[in-house]
C-alpha cells in the first residue's frame, strides 16, 4: 500500500539532527565489493529503499548481504564470483545499478548489464561509460538491451568530458575497471565529487593504486590482486544542504551534526548571498538560525564544486517565500523542473521556459494535495509543506524513500507536525470497470 506524508504547516523549526551517510556514495561502493572476494565492510550507509535494492542486486551476483546487523552497517560476502549479468528486473528500478559494469568486467573478465535507460530527468545516456571502458582496452558492444562488455582493461587515456558535464557514475565504473587492469589510465575531465573521492579511498584500502581523486585528472595504476576492506561512507552533503535549507524556510535554528562543511560552499555561499546566517560550529556540525525571511537569489547548476542539481528542487522551495526574484537554471539536467506545477498548487510564483525558471517570492502559501516527481522535488515539497498554510499532503513519496533516511522523524524530531499515512488509492470509473 503507497504512502504520504501528511503535514501540518506553519511552525517554527528548532533543535538539532544528524545527517545519514551519503546515498551517491554508498551505491558506487556497494558495487566495488565485487573487485575481492570475501567480506567488505561499509559503515555509515543509510537505510534507504536504493541501498536495498542495490544489496539484492549483489545477491544475484554471488553475494551474501547482510544489512545492518547494526545501525549503519552493511556486510557484503562475495562467494560466487560466476555471474555476470544481473536481471533487468532490478537494473531497470535504478539507474546507480549500472555501477556494477566496472567491477564486474575488471574482476570477472566479463559483464553483461541491461542499460538504465532514461528515468524522470530525462534521458541519461551511458555512452561515456561505454567509451571509457572502450578507451581501456576492454571490448563493448550493445545487444538486445544489454551492454557487454570483454576483457580486462589493459590501461589507457580517457576523456570523461559531456554535454551535461563529468559523469559521476561513468567515473566510478572507469575507475574499477582500471584498478584491476593491467597497465595505468589517466582519466581526463573526472568527475571531481566528494562521492568519488570517498569511492577513490575504498578502493586504495582495497589494494588499489589511484591518485588525483577531486580533481579532474585522476591516475589509476592497475594490480593484479585486490582485498576485501572495512570503510566508512561520508556523510550526505544534500541531506545536510535540505536540512539546513529547512532552518532557512521555516525562520528556524537547526544544528546538523555528522555534516561536512568543506564539501558545501556553493550552498553556504548561496546562503551568504540570500542573507541566511549559518556557522560553522566544529568540523563536522552546522548550523543555521534565521529568525528573518530570505532575499532571493539567482542559482546555476554546475558539476561539483559548482551548486549541485540535487539542491534545485530544495532551494527553489525557499526561493518560493524568499523576498525578489531568482532565475533557476538548470544546466545538469534540463528537465529537472518537472516539480514546477507541483509547487504552483500550493501558490508558488513561477515561470518556465526550458532550462530556465523565474521564481517570484511570495509570503504566503496554501497547503494541497501535491506528488513528488522525483527524489529531490519530493524534498523540495515537503520543505514546502513545513511553511504553507493548513495541511499539505505529499503522495508518490517512494521517490523521498530512495535518497531520505526517516525523513519525517527527522523533522518531527526539529518540531515539524509530519505523519506518514498508507492510504489506498482511489481507482477511475474505467480501472473499475476492467476489474
Amino acid at each position: 500500500m503507497p504512502s504520504k506524508y501528511v503535514i501540518q504547516g506553519g511552525q517554527t523549526r528548532r533543535g538539532c539532527v544528524r545527517a545519514s551517510g551519503s546515498k551517491n556514495a554508498a551505491l558506487p561502493m556497494m558495487a566495488a565489493a565485487l573487485l575481492a572476494k570475501g567480506v567488505t565492510v561499509l559503515r555509515n550507509v543509510p537505510d534507504l529503499s536504493d541501498v536495498r535494492l542495490m544489496a539484492q542486486i549483489l545477491e544475484t551476483l554471488g553475494c551474501r548481504v547482510t544489512l545492518f546487523p547494526q545501525p549503519g552497517v552493511v556486510a557484503i560476502d562475495v562467494h560466487d564470483e560466476g555471474p555476470v549479468a544481473p536481471p533487468y528486473e532490478l537494473v531497470s528500478e535504478m539507474r546507480a545499478s549500472f555501477c556494477v559494469l566496472g567491477p564486474l568486467l575488471a574482476r570477472r573478465g566479463e559483464a553483461r548489464v541491461s542499460q538504465p535507460g532514461g528515468c524522470t530527468l530525462g534521458e541519461r545516456p551511458v555512452d561515456l561509460h561505454v567509451k571509457g571502458i572502450a578507451a581501456i582496452g576492454s571490448e563493448v558492444r550493445f545487444e538486445r538491451g544489454d551492454v557487454i562488455a570483454n576483457g580486462r582493461p589493459t590501461g589507457g587515456r580517457v576523456y570523461l568530458g559531456g554535454p551535461m558535464g563529468p559523469s559521476v557514475t561513468g567515473t566510478a565504473n572507469v575507475m574499477c575497471a582500471a584498478a584491476l587492469g593491467s597497465g595505468i589510465t589517466v582519466i581526463d575531465q573526472a568527475a571531481c565529487e566528494p562521492e568519488i573521492v570517498n569511492l577513490a579511498d575504498m578502493l586504495n584500502l582495497m589494494g588499489a593504486r589511484v591518485s588525483g581523486a577531486g580533481t579532474s585528472r585522476l591516475v589509476v595504476e592497475g594490480v593484479a590482486e585486490m582485498r576485501p576492506c572495512t570503510v566508512d561512507v561520508i556523510p550526505d552533503r544534500i541531506e545536510a544542504g535540505t536540512l539546513l535549507i529547512a532552518a532557512a524556510i521555516t525562520r528556524g535554528d537547526i544544528t546538523v551534526e555528522h555534516c561536512d562543511p568543506d564539501v558545501m560552499p556553493a550552498l553556504l555561499d548561496k546562503f551568504c548571498e540570500m542573507g541566511v546566517p549559518w556557522e560553522k560550529l566544529d568540523a563536522t556540525t552546522m548550523r543555521v538560525n534565521c529568525p528573518g525571511r530570505a532575499r532571493a537569489a539567482d542559482i546555476t547548476t554546475l558539476p561539483y564544486p559548482g551548486f549541485p542539481t540535487d539542491l534545485q528542487s530544495p532551494l527553489m522551495a525557499l526561493m518560493c517565500v524568499s523576498e525578489g526574484h531568482a532565475i533557476v537554471e538548470e544546466k545538469i539536467y534540463p528537465e529537472r523542473f518537472m516539480h514546477v506545477p507541483e509547487y504552483r498548487r500550493l501558490g508558488a510564483e513561477i515561470r518556465k521556459q526550458f532550462n530556465t525558471c523565474i521564481v517570484t517570492g511570495v509570503e504566503r502559501l496554501q497547503g494541497a494535495p501535491v506528488a513528488a516527481t522525483d527524489l529531490r522535488a519530493g524534498a523540495g515539497l515537503i520543505l514546502l509543506g513545513l511553511v504553507a498554510e493548513g495541511t499539505t499532503e505529499v503522495l508518490k513519496i517512494s521517490h523521498v524513500d530512495r535518497g531520505y533516511e526517516n525523513f519525517h522523524g527527522k523533522l518531527g524530531s526539529l518540531g515539524a507536525i509530519v505523519r506518514r499515512v498508507d492510504y489506498a488509492p482511489m481507482r477511475r470509473a474505467g480501472d473499475r470497470r476492467a476489474a
